[in-house]
């Protein structure tokens, strides 16, 4: 494994069931291709930082366990779907993190432009418009 520093918005780390760490360069057929290389990403874990300017178009759940979400820059609003409605919480400081319940249906508002760094169970990840 490389000592050298790498760049988050450049590359995602996949952890392995086992904990060890792959980088993985940003490509467009990225999430394609770790359905593939990583036996349908079951038991693995994506690092992984985005830049959001936007609200979401989608909402999504993760069914195989619990996302870390934590706030780099910028303000957001995460919106979780619960029994009683929907809960909104606000990350506004640089650290703030959120986590995000197993099988939660969740998606992002944008206060203004942010980065988000997530910890992501990628297996069996599902998707439906916002």
């Amino acid at each position: 494994m490389s000592t050298n520093p790498k760049q988050l918005a450049e590359d995602f780390v996949v952890f392995t069931p086992e904990m060890n760490a792959v980088v993985e360069p940003n490509r467009a057929t990225l999430y394609q291709e770790l359905q593939q290389s990583y036996s349908g990403f079951v038991g693995h874990t994506l690092v992984a930082q985005y830049h959001f300017s936007q609200s979401w178009p989608s909402w999504e759940v993760h069914p195989h366990g619990d996302e870390l979400v934590t706030l780099i820059s910028g303000r957001v609003t995460l919106v979780l779907e619960t029994g009683s409605g929907e809960e909104c919480v606000e990350l506004g400081q640089p650290g703030d993190y959120l986590l995000v319940p197993r099988n939660t249906w969740h998606t992002a508002r944008m206060e203004r432009p942010c980065t988000l760094l997530f910890f992501t169970p990628g297996a069996g990840t599902q998707h439906r418009d916002a």
